[in-house]
């Protein structure tokens, strides 16, 4: 990614860059990569991360710039409080019941002063949250906020595309080594493409394996799961 001035504040032509980029990016990884280092770029903000949302309404972290927030998403995940919140600071803390009060003092313990967390959705749907973080309390003002909303934006639409590509690319691979898989059973004994299908789809099903799985075990072993 090619650095922007530090010293500039969010405006048109930044996230016209920005868009770009985030359309070069080649994965997911990449993408997430991208936008973090954009948002080091807000004023005040030392450290940056995003926790994606996963199948089942989970939360896992996408990336972080620093280790210690990796620390830090792991508590808030733990204890259920990995959610949509606003700006808050260490020193308020104690005047917050668990789970928000262990994630304050997890984030004062990681030396983390004050925090600043956005939505990323995808229509309807959210798809995960944004964060800055700085050593001192107090440090996101409202115009940060409004920047971050909008690289929260540009953000979600970036992810969600480069997470449908994969699974695109998934897809086609769990397709050829389905017809692969069919063409061993096919010939080892002398079946339609149909009967086939049906043997993986039963072994699939009886084994509580995904029919990918099956597949990709027939085509490396030449065996069926037992």
């Amino acid at each position: 990614m090619a650095l922007l001035d530090p010293a500039k504040s969010f405006d048109a032509d930044m996230f016209a860059q920005l868009a770009i980029e985030l359309h070069d990016a080649p994965g997911v990884d990449e993408t997430l990569e991208t936008v973090v280092q954009f948002a080091l770029q807000a004023e005040n903000c030392s450290h940056a991360g995003v926790v994606l949302a996963v199948r089942g309404g989970r939360a896992e972290i996408g990336l972080v710039t620093d280790p210690i927030l990796g620390t830090l998403y792991r508590v808030e995940i733990e204890a259920g409080a990995c959610r949509i919140v606003r700006r808050h600071d260490r020193r308020s803390r104690r005047r917050h019941r668990p789970p928000l009060a262990a994630r304050q003092s997890a984030a004062a313990d990681a030396g983390i002063g004050s925090a600043l967390h956005v939505p990323m959705t995808a229509g309807d749907r959210k798809t995960g949250v944004l964060s800055l973080y700085n050593t001192q309390s107090k440090a996101f003002t409202v115009d940060d906020e409004a920047s971050l909303h909008i690289l929260a934006r540009h953000a979600s639409v970036a992810v969600a595309t480069a997470r449908h590509e994969v699974a695109m690319v998934q897809a086609v691979d769990a397709r050829k080594l389905v017809g692969q898989a069919m063409g061993i059973l096919m010939e080892r004994f002398d079946i339609t493409a149909d009967q086939a299908f049906a043997v993986l789809r039963r072994y699939s099903q009886d084994t509580n394996t995904k029919l990918r799985d099956v597949a990709h075990q027939l085509v490396d072993t030449r065996e069926l799961p037992h």
